[in-house]
């Protein structure tokens, strides 16, 4: 492929997604404080950085489909791109204790799972297509640790706490999401693994 079949507005936003990771956790690190009795607008401006990187991910997706522009170097970048959002998110949250370390082993056992079965399906020569779950749970990740992410710009106190409870009861939601998507890509590709043994 050529260069210029590569650069297209979809990879380029891609590109510009998988940058700003890095670029978030320094913020996050750096601008974001500890609840306190007023509204943190460090943290707010790290919650809402992170909506816009969870958003460049329907953009690209768009922009790629509307312009008939979809090419193997997005379909190899743009899963890389949302996992390093959904990671180094779970990885900030988890250091400032707003998450379990058991969300983290959920996530990332269930992406070495699935990549792990994508090559051996690969190898034999077939391709699984992508499950709407795994859509839903992407999805519904991001939706839940944007709003623990908000959380953590309220002042401490009742609405705070409330709305806490609220996205933690969603990130449990994407993480059965997360099981469950796992377990069916592991399904659909079992004649493949039992085909090879």
């Amino acid at each position: 492929m050529s260069a210029k079949g590569i650069w297209t507005p979809a990879n380029i936003v891609t590109c510009i997604r998988v940058a700003l990771v890095p670029l978030w956790l320094l913020a996050a690190e750096f601008a974001a404080s500890p609840p306190n009795q007023g509204l943190s607008l460090g943290s707010l401006a790290v919650a809402l950085f992170y909506v816009l990187l969870a958003l460049t991910d329907k953009l690209d997706g768009h922009l790629a489909r509307i312009r008939g522009e979809e090419t193997v170097f997005g379909q190899f970048l743009d899963p890389i791109a949302d996992k390093l959002v959904v990671v180094v998110s779970l990885c900030y949250l988890l250091e400032i204790g707003v998450v379990s370390p058991w969300v983290l082993l959920i996530v990332v056992a269930r992406e070495f799972l699935v990549s792990g079965l994508r090559m051996v399906v690969a190898a034999d020569g077939e391709v699984i297509a992508a499950s709407p779950l795994g859509k839903w749970k992407t999805a519904m990740t991001m939706v839940s640790i944007s709003g623990l992410l908000m959380c953590c710009a309220l002042p401490e106190g009742d609405p705070a706490d409330m709305l806490g409870l609220l996205f933690q009861v969603l990130l449990g939601v994407a993480m059965l999401l997360t099981v469950w998507s796992g377990a069916d890509y592991f399904m659909r590709s079992w004649h493949v693994i039992e085909r090879g043994s």
